[in-house]
């Protein structure tokens, strides 16, 4: 196999090559999919369409439940991604004109998109993952073994994961279901002068701006934040605009200077998961799109794309058939992962109520900070 493992290019064989399973998506997703196949002994291609380390809309918060399986996946690459990772120990909500303070236990941390990217991908790379990046799949047909087509050529694989996200050109989310409001998301980086290590809610009509710290204070007393917004259409279409929605917050912003350009998303759509599709597995965003405001979205992503292929184990050693895999898949996603975008779905309709029951939901979670714990227990 004529493989091009460094990250511009990627060339095939005249001949149609052969693998155990190919990756299609270079993010979190996809390379704890590829990683873990590979670490058990299966050859792996891993195709990225795009062009990595990119800034990606995200809220860069890695909870707890999923730090033993990133740390198991780095495996000592580049450890300063996790030894420099703020620890987030607290999450503060600003709604509805109160400040609702919730500890966060344990622990989080905060990683830039940029760099966790980055260190997972060569990570593949270490473990033996055939990988390249700007490559288009452009079609995959078959019932295993299936034949992928691409923008470098054809190859066969045994098995087919796909961690190409919400918009490839291999996913539906446009499926009936989802959600008729236009959501956008927006992201950028900033200096903040001694950034408090916690994840800063700000709800307000129309959408809500996570704030959190990728760099505590330095000597100097500069830190850099992680701004993320998710926010309606018709309400911003830009950081200015989602700064100006919440008093408090256009406060804080006031003496933030730029480091990264915005980056946007849209339009974010809501359905159910679906892990599964024509016997190609789903991981990611591209199986199912989390409310961000739980933030999850990371972890969910590096643990789907290792449940994935620890189901497909029995199938790649020969002790099953594919379809037994992808069953066992499903059943899994479903006792496992579903369980967090059905709470967050039932939190994120709370956005929608009206204000004064907002406005007292505000206040119970203010004064019983038992419910506001409970809530936050339930997105894990």
């Amino acid at each position: 196999m004529a493989y091009a493992t460094d990250r511009t290019a990627l060339a095939l064989t005249a001949d149609v090559s052969h693998c155990d399973l190919v990756v299609i998506g270079g993010g979190p997703a996809g390379t704890a999919a590829a990683i873990t196949a590979a670490r058990a002994g299966h050859r792996v291609l891993l195709l990225e369409r795009g062009q990595l380390p990119r800034h990606r809309v995200c809220g860069e918060f890695v909870s707890a439940e999923s730090l033993a399986l990133l740390a198991s996946l780095l495996d000592g690459s580049a450890p300063e991604v996790l030894e420099n990772a703020p620890r987030i120990s607290q999450a503060r909500l600003f709604a509805e004109g109160r400040t609702i303070t919730t500890d966060v236990d344990p622990p989080a941390v905060s990683i830039p998109r940029f760099d966790l990217d980055s260190a997972l991908w060569d990570a593949a790379i270490k473990a033996g993952v055939d990988a390249g990046q700007r490559v288009r799949v452009d079609s995959i047909t078959g019932a295993g073994p299936f034949r992928v087509k691409t923008s470098a050529g054809e190859c066969e694989s045994r098995a087919v994961i796909q961690a190409s996200g919400r918009w490839s050109n291999l996913s539906q989310s446009g499926a009936a279901g989802t959600t008729p409001e236009k959501w956008l998301g927006l992201k950028a980086h900033f200096t903040e002068a001694d950034p408090s290590p916690s994840v800063d809610l700000y709800f307000f009509d129309g959408g809500y701006c996570g704030v959190q710290p990728i760099q505590l204070a330095d000597p100097n007393g500069t830190g850099r934040v992680n701004v993320c917004s998710m926010v309606r259409a018709e309400t911003a279409n830009n950081l200015d605009g989602v700064l100006a929605q919440h008093g408090q917050l256009r406060e804080r912003a006031r003496t933030w200077q730029p480091l990264t350009e915005p980056v946007t998303t849209s339009p974010l759509l809501f359905r159910e998961p679906r892990p599964v599709d024509q016997g190609v597995l789903l991981v990611g965003d591209a199986a199912g799109f989390v409310d961000p405001f739980v933030g999850d979205g990371i972890s969910l992503a590096l643990r789907s794309g290792a449940l994935a292929v620890e189901c497909l184990m029995p199938f790649l050693r020969g002790s099953a058939s594919l379809q037994q895999s992808i069953d066992s898949y499903q059943e899994e996603y479903r006792r496992q992962l579903l369980p967090v975008f059905r709470s967050s779905s039932w939190l994120r309709r709370l956005l929608d109520l009206p204000r004064p029951l907002r406005s007292s939901i505000a206040r119970l979670m203010e004064t019983m900070p038992g419910i506001t714990n409970y809530l936050a227990r339930k997105t894990r």
